[in-house]
């Protein structure tokens, strides 16, 4: 079990790096107390679930408490843990920049000048520093680098890239609160008023070439497949690591389950990691 402990200035970005350990399957804790952090390996250890790394964050919030890092590191290379210190770091210039724009209170400058807290923290830190396998300057990184470097370092899972979730629903039951685009095909032809079709979805062969044969639902497809291509190559240079694209009609049984399949068809014949679910297609039937 590989335990990364994840230090350093406050604001340089331990919140970003942590949410990227997370997304490469790390455990992670945020802001433990040192002299714990032992006791809480041999916990982890002796999990049930087997836990290959963990990542906890310890800094200068702990008070006192944090000069005793040393001797936790101490305690779990006793206790035969692979330990390695994840080290943050950033300009001065940087760090008030981002103090100054989110209005919090820098941990160490009780209540004074930010340059003072910035600076009383450094002195505090440097021996954690001087210890560390790894250290990131984060000035010039923006969120999407920072994670992007961190995968690079610590990742031992095989790339998946961009996770795609097409999802078909019904706007009577809500939209889906996870949705990342939402596109309605209200507009289109409902086969809910043809007698024979009404009780079928649109994973029924019968539905979907009823709702594809009409000009509006070749052109919408025509778009909204151009639309996607263009945005997939953006929230991958973003670092977006999933997508929901939800595609909606009144129940979720016809038109939104058939342009939802046509729409997974395409992206995964492209290449793409994607799903399909159908949210509402049992609701009402």
């Amino acid at each position: 079990m590989k335990i990364l402990i994840v230090t350093g200035l406050s604001g340089a970005g331990k919140t970003q790096v942590i949410k990227a350990l997370e997304d490469i399957g790390f455990y992670c804790v945020d802001n433990m107390p040192p002299e714990l952090i032992p006791k809480f390996a041999e916990i982890c250890h002796k999990a049930t679930e087997k836990m290959d790394n963990i990542a906890i964050v310890t800094d200068i919030r702990g008070g006192d408490m944090f000069g005793e890092l040393s001797e936790a590191i101490g305690e779990l290379e006793e206790l035969g843990f692979e330990c390695e210190i994840l080290f943050l770091e950033a300009s001065n210039e940087t760090l008030i920049k981002r103090y100054k724009e989110t209005r919090r209170l820098h941990p160490s400058a009780g209540g004074g000048r930010i340059i003072d807290g910035i600076n009383k923290e450094r002195v505090l830190l440097s021996d954690a520093k001087s210890k560390a396998a790894h250290i990131i300057d984060t000035s010039d990184l923006s969120a999407a680098q920072l994670k992007a470097q961190i995968k690079s370092m610590f990742s031992s899972k095989e790339d998946l890239g961009l996770i795609i979730n097409v999802m078909s629903f019904g706007f009577k039951y809500g939209l889906p609160m996870d949705s990342d685009l939402v596109f309605d095909v209200r507009f289109l032809p409902n086969p809910f008023y043809i007698p024979e079709l009404k009780e079928k979805t649109g994973l029924q062969t019968c539905v979907h070439d009823y709702v594809m044969e009409f000009d509006e639902s070749k052109k919408f497809l025509k778009m909204l497949t151009d639309m996607v291509s263009f945005l997939i190559p953006e929230y991958i240079k973003e670092g977006k690591s999933q997508l929901v694209i939800s595609v909606g009609c009144t129940g979720g049984h016809h038109r939104s389950v058939t342009l939802a399949e046509e729409l997974y068809k395409f992206l995964k014949k492209s290449g793409n990691n994607v799903t399909v679910t159908h949210r509402d297609i049992k609701k009402g039937i």
